[in-house]
């Protein structure tokens, strides 16, 4: 049984596909038309589906979409309609209105509703011209579409592919349909809803409006937000201590933000960051751990459960989700690599599997993140020579860039499936030596970033406890860690303002030649890490094709462009 799981309404578009419950593909549409998060979140923007996103899991899984047997979109626009005709509805909403009594809700609601009400005509008849070949002549049945409730989307995508069998869920966001915060448990392959936190109270939009008013882009730059947060004090707490309020059980209220009343006029774009933005990020970061930590606390109490599964756009938040781990509520916590509304394709996917296969069992865990294109030597080779690139083509891959990166060069990297969600982790990344303490602030250069934004690294899994303290296996790049003392200075360039990495670590079985490249350059060197960033500049998705590759290498100051198995060099 093939499922297809769309995630579109807001921001983030992807696509997923599923075989019985094992994933065989999973990518973000930024990925292939270039546009960062695929759309901004607005009512407008609602019915675009992610049209090459869906395309590339078809053809990685060798099917038609007539082949599907079922499509999970993870959103329910039913929920929001207040009409008894709600059901019926398959065409514009005409006459039939939303009450707009609530301050939250838009007037521009029926749009953004009826776009996704009709995303199922939208999918056989709307695609891209030069993707006919993978959609020409599907129709879908009413059977075979399944809205399927954003939350529940996120909570699936924590849990059904985790390695706990029962486990306690939390999802944290700006929003779905109304829920905002959502508390479960999961058992097997069932997950049972203790409670929500409906619009307009969520800390995601919260973060999300602090972000705006830093100058910043919300929806897109709240990783920004963390990031400022590390060189500030907590000086703004108790202002941001007074706008929420637990009210128990699980449940919070935020007061309607006044910052400018607080804080005194946003910054501006462009406009110079002053220690009062620095204080106002960490008093922001502060405060969302001390309630989610309640929140935590209260779940745990709650369930009973020992393990916690972590979704939703705040979870890919990795201080917060340290300060969830070093607090000992739970026993372990696992965070999908793709925990924003990205990840929302696979939730749907696997739940409605899961409801259809009732009997099936969990088959599948996600043990790494390459779920996204590929490209072999020969394809890469092909290239190269119809663009009229100089290359060269390695004996020893790792090796050879090990020496280079020895020599404190910049490497674009580009080996294997793209990763899916929004971390780079090995397939398409910029590599660099943490050697030295400057390379930093050439990275930064490289990429045209702010200064305070820290680059992080990978380690090899097994030497991870040596190097970062109580570090096991973090494979998605979702959780910091202290840089043990005595190794800070040896790797100046990953260790944060305050004291932190945000590490990845790897291992043969999830990235061989990944894997190969840290030994090589342990065994050139003495240590076993690398800076890992994102292979992409300013504004731009990561990179997907060996176009995309070769042509942010020649725009950036990279020194050379490892892929696949050939070198080129500047």
């Amino acid at each position: 049984m093939y499922t297809l799981g769309i995630n579109a309404a807001f921001h983030d578009s992807a696509a997923c596909l599923l075989k019985d419950g094992q994933l065989l593909a999973a990518a973000e549409d930024e990925r292939f038309t270039h546009i960062k998060h695929g759309k901004r979140p607005i009512p407008f923007s609602a019915y675009e589906l992610p049209f090459h996103a869906i395309s590339y899991c078809l053809e990685a899984g060798g099917i038609h979409l007539r082949e599907v047997d079922h499509v999970a979109y993870s959103f329910d626009p039913y929920q929001l309609l207040d009409t008894p005709e709600a059901e019926q509805i398959a065409v514009p909403l005409k006459d039939k209105r939303i009450p707009l009594a609530e301050k939250w809700k838009s007037p521009w609601d029926p749009l953004f509703i009826t776009s996704i009400v009709n995303a199922p005509g939208q999918l056989v008849d709307g695609y891209p011209h030069h993707l006919r070949q993978r959609f020409a002549g599907a129709q879908l049945s009413e059977d075979q579409w399944h809205f399927v409730d954003h939350h529940l989307s996120h909570a699936a995508s924590a849990f059904l592919p985790s390695p706990f069998p029962e486990a306690a869920v939390m999802t944290l966001d700006g929003r779905g349909e109304t829920a905002t915060s959502t508390f479960s448990i999961g058992r097997g392959n069932d997950m049972q809803r203790i409670r929500q936190v409906n619009m307009p109270h969520s800390l995601g939009l919260l973060y999300e409006q602090v972000t705006s008013y830093l100058g910043f882009l919300h929806s897109s730059d709240e990783y920004r937000v963390m990031a400022l947060a590390s060189y500030g004090k907590p000086v703004y707490v108790q202002p941001f201590r007074d706008m929420i309020h637990l009210t128990g059980n699980g449940g919070y209220e935020i007061d309607e933000e006044h910052f400018t009343e607080l804080f005194g006029p946003p910054r501006q774009k462009g406009e110079a960051f002053t220690m009062q933005h620095f204080n106002i990020a960490h008093s922001l970061q502060v405060v969302l751990q001390e309630t989610v930590l309640e929140l935590s606390r209260w779940l745990q109490q709650e369930t009973g459960a020992d393990k916690l599964c972590f979704a939703g756009g705040v979870a890919l938040n990795c201080v917060l989700n340290a300060s969830i781990r070093d607090a000992g509520i739970f026993k372990d916590i696992w965070v999908q690599p793709a925990a924003g509304d990205a990840g929302t394709a696979l939730g749907a996917a696997m739940w409605t599997d899961a409801r259809l296969r009732e009997n099936s069992g969990r088959s599948f865990l996600m043990e790494h993140a390459y779920w996204g294109p590929s490209y072999d030597d020969e394809e890469i080779r092909a290239f190269l020579k119809w663009a009229k690139v100089p290359h060269r083509k390695m004996e020893d891959v790792a090796g050879e860039t090990a020496e280079l990166l020895a020599q404190q060069k910049i490497i674009g990297w580009f080996q294997g499936r793209m990763e899916f969600g929004p971390r780079a982790l090995g397939s398409r990344s910029i590599l660099a030596s943490p050697l030295q303490a400057e390379m930093q602030a050439r990275l930064n250069m490289v990429k045209d970033r702010e200064d305070f934004r820290p680059v992080a690294p990978a380690v090899l899994e097994e030497d991870a406890g040596e190097w970062f303290e109580q570090a096991a296996s973090s494979p998605f790049m979702l959780f910091v860690y202290k840089v043990k003392e005595g190794r800070q200075d040896l790797i100046p360039a990953v260790t944060h303002v305050d004291g932190t990495a945000r590490i990845q670590t790897v291992n043969s079985r999830q990235h061989q030649r990944y894997y190969d490249l840290l030994k090589a350059f342990k065994e050139r060197t003495g240590v076993p890490v690398l800076i890992n960033t994102s292979f992409n500049t300013l504004g731009k998705p990561i990179v997907c094709t060996p176009r995309d590759a070769v042509e942010c290498f020649w725009s950036s100051p990279f020194d050379a462009l490892v892929i696949g198995s050939y070198l080129i060099e500047k």
